[in-house]
């Protein structure tokens, strides 16, 4: 029964005539509890955490168990109104909508300009966006915080923002879609009069919807997980994201289990994402390391 389902396979290198060999049928087995094994691994902490929000403190720390022994779902409620979560929800949806615009226009135009345009220099440019990734985030966080402070930009959305829009790795998957687009089009756009924004925000961007879905999709993850640019730069504004708050309520007097709460609270949207888009998120992932 399980081997059935290969005869209705159109891709992936094993196809059902390759389940002549035993070999190979014992190969698939072996593939396929590796595969639970690495969803249950995967799994169990979120779903840990959901379960374990359930308990009151004293059932958290007493029963080992994972099952809670009630769902109540008013102790959400409870967390939630303490939380005051609204506002920094709301918050975290400016960071990432302003992110998302930016990771996909400055990225997209110098991604552009390298693939298409290709002036004279481009490819040291290029190397040099190689060469960034591999420096570590962290080593520029000193002089990135100290560059917005004299710029004073703190208590501000805009250095999140940028954050994004000069991101190497999105510079690259933009790179490699843009160099696969028709020629012809764009030749077309010029003989047309077309000047080269336009070309961008006409021809290109529309003939790339999957891989600008991609990266939007990136752009909402890492918006909105990030903890330490907000931290630095929101923090005592009034604009605290939901990471932000998340910190701040475990250093309160919140016991382990609101915390786990608040922890589900933060959760949500990023799942929900995933959920929703893990076709294209594959897909991209999958186009970036093919083309790469």
């Amino acid at each position: 029964m399980f081997f059935e389902k290969y005869r209705k396979k159109e891709d992936g290198t094993i196809r059902f005539y390759d389940l002549h060999s035993v070999r190979t049928r014992i190969l698939c087995i072996i593939i396929f509890v590796i595969c639970i094994l690495v969803m249950v691994a995967t799994l169990f902490p979120p779903v840990w955490v959901f379960l374990a929000s359930f308990r009151t403190i004293k059932d958290f720390n007493n029963n080992p168990a994972i099952i809670p022994e009630t769902f109540n779902f008013k102790l959400f409620a409870q967390t939630w109104n303490e939380l005051k979560f609204i506002n920094n929800y709301w918050n975290s949806f400016v960071v990432v909508l302003g992110s998302v615009f930016c990771a996909v226009l400055f990225n997209g135009l110098l991604a552009y300009g390298l693939a298409i345009l290709k002036p004279k220099g481009h490819k040291i440019i290029f190397g040099l966006v190689m060469w960034s990734l591999l420096i570590p985030p962290m080593t520029s966080m000193v002089a990135l915080f100290v560059n917005i402070n004299k710029l004073h930009l703190t208590k501000s959305y805009l250095p999140l923002w940028l954050m994004l829009g000069a991101n190497a790795f999105y510079v690259v998957l933009f790179k490699q879609f843009f160099e696969s687009l028709p020629k012809e089009l764009i030749e077309a756009a010029k003989l047309d009069g077309a000047g080269y924004l336009q070309t961008f925000l006409k021809i290109i961007i529309p003939l790339s919807k999957s891989i600008v879905m991609v990266i939007i999709i990136f752009a909402i993850n890492a918006a909105w997980s990030d903890f330490l640019m907000p931290y630095l730069v929101l923090n005592g504004s009034g604009k605290e994201t939901v990471m932000v708050r998340l910190f701040s309520f475990q250093g309160s007097n919140a016991t382990a289990v609101e915390v786990l709460r608040a922890v589900v609270f933060s959760i949500i949207p990023p799942i929900l994402l995933f959920f929703i888009f893990q076709k294209q998120i594959t897909e991209g992932a999958a186009t970036g390391a093919l083309k790469g």
